[in-house]
Formats: C-alpha cells, structure tokens, sequence
C-alpha cells in the first residue's frame, strides 16, 4: 500500500465536489504541486486567495489527517513521475494505437488505485470477511461481474459466499442476515441507489457493510461500515473508463482475497487443494466417457 503517493489523483478526482473555497485550493496545488509542496498552509491559503482554515477544510475533505499527509502524497507523485492521463480511441484508428490505449489506461487505473488504497480499511475488510458467518456481494450492470467473480472466488476458500444483480433477491438474502455476517456493495459511481438501499438494510439488521466504490463521499459509501476505493477511471466516449474501473474492481478483490488467504494460509491452502480435486474428478468421469 502506498501511504506516500496518490495526493494528485486523489485532487483531481475530487476537485469538482468541493465547497468553492476548497476546490480554489486543490485547483492551485494541481496546477503548482511543486510549489505547494513548500509552504505552509497560511502560506497556500494566501497564494490561493482563500485561508489557512479552507486548507485544514480541504484536508478532511480528503480524507487526509492533516495538510502534511497530503504534501507528502503529493510529494511521492511529483517523485514517481507525473499523473497521466486516460485516452479515449478515435474513429479508424489503427489496432495497435487502440492496443496500445487500452493497455495504458487500465494500468493507469490499477496503479491510481494502489496509490490511493487505505491499508487501514483494508484491515478491518479483511478481519469481517474472515470471520463472517456468510458475505453477500451485490453490484448491478457492470458491477455485477466483479460481484460475481468474488462470489466465485470465496466459494473455492470455503466461505459462504453470494451474490445478486436483482434488488429483490438480494433484500430477501439480506433480510435474513444479521450481526455476524457481511455484505459488500460494489458501485463504481458510488451512487447506485439500489446498492445504498441493500446496504442500509443490511445495516438495519446489524450486518457488517463494506463498499467498493470511486474515492470520495457517496450515497453508497454513506451506508458502509467500511469503504474501499478504486481509482475514478474517467468515463470516455467508447466507454474505456467503465472498462478500466471493472478491471479494478476485480483487482481490489483479487487483494482482499489474498490478504485473507495470507492471514489463513494453510487453512486456504487446503480449501483449494480440495476445489481443485473437484474439478479434477469431474475431467476424469468425462475423460472415461469419452473412452
């Protein structure tokens, strides 16, 4: 996880949902990081035309615990190289241009994501995942698939896993959860309200919430117990953001599992093993028939 990057990404995903005062800041720091990385916040309150009080604003509007936290964030993206860009594909372009764009906006977004990645949440993720009774995962349309995916995944460590793209499937799974078990939203926008409603249920029945979302507030992040982020991968003609942020989704929960699988290795070592023999005794029953 990296505590000492991602200030950048995280302004700029930001920016457009702050307060006037605060969105003057972050517009001065992205377009002068190497200066506001110098002063002081009276000093960045002064060149922004704002105050060294909007500055401390900004911060907690950011989730940062202080205006140093974000020049050091700031500090480590001037020192890894600067932020790119996405890129969207244009009409009768060439397949390796299109290769090539594709390629570089979803590492773009898995490296975004990394950088802006609470190991702190991820933790407590982790801690729920690991000793819940049962986890439901719910996310609809494009969501769906890394909801899906997780679903597939936790089953093969043993755990009770389900997931749902249809909201009245999903509440009749629900209504019957309770204190021990967790279920995790997945929204990239942040704002699908049929996940914010299933997560306020959930917490209705004292179930743990966890949720997958773009960094910054939310209507589904309001109802989570944990929030998790993925970069906001902007959203492009061709749709290439959705694609990017679908990749990091399954990233995300590619890291949760084998956070998981790592705090309980031998345990998981041998819930594969055994998935494994599974599917290996099912090829050799079609191998006999075939014979």
């Amino acid at each position: 996880m990296s505590h000492v990057k991602g200030g950048l990404v995280i302004l700029k995903e930001m920016v457009n949902s702050l307060p006037p005062s605060e969105k003057k800041i972050a517009e001065y720091i992205l377009n002068n990081p190497e200066e506001s990385i110098l002063l002081t916040a009276l000093m960045l309150g002064e060149k922004s035309q704002t105050s060294s009080a909007a500055v401390i604003r900004l911060c907690k509007s950011l989730g940062f615990n202080g205006f140093q936290e974000l020049k050091i964030r700031v500090a480590g993206d001037l020192q890894a190289g600067s932020v790119k860009g996405y890129r969207d594909i244009e009409r009768n372009e060439g397949f390796k241009d299109i290769i090539d764009k594709v390629t570089s906006n979803t590492i773009q977004t898995l490296k975004e994501t990394v950088d802006i990645m609470s190991e702190k949440n991820l933790k407590k993720a982790v801690t729920a995942l690991s000793n819940a009774k049962s986890i439901v995962f719910i996310g609809f349309g494009a969501s769906y698939i890394a909801a899906k995916d997780a679903e597939q995944k936790f089953i093969r460590i043993d755990k009770n896993a389900q997931s749902f793209s249809d909201v009245h499937m999903a509440a009749t799974a629900i209504a019957n959860k309770g204190p021990d078990d967790v279920v995790v939203g997945i929204s990239f926008s942040g704002s699908t309200k049929e996940v914010s409603k299933l997560l306020d249920l959930a917490q209705h029945k004292r179930s743990t919430t966890i949720s997958i979302t773009k960094y910054g507030n939310s209507l589904v992040s309001k109802f989570s117990d944990i929030q998790l982020h993925t970069s906001a991968a902007k959203e492009a003609t061709f749709r290439s953001g959705a694609t990017s942020s679908r990749i990091a989704q399954l990233h995300l929960i590619d890291i949760l599992l084998m956070c998981l699988a790592s705090e309980d290795y031998e345990e998981t070592i041998h819930h594969l093993d055994e998935t494994r023999e599974a599917v290996s005794f099912l090829r050799e029953d079609d191998s006999k028939e075939k014979k």
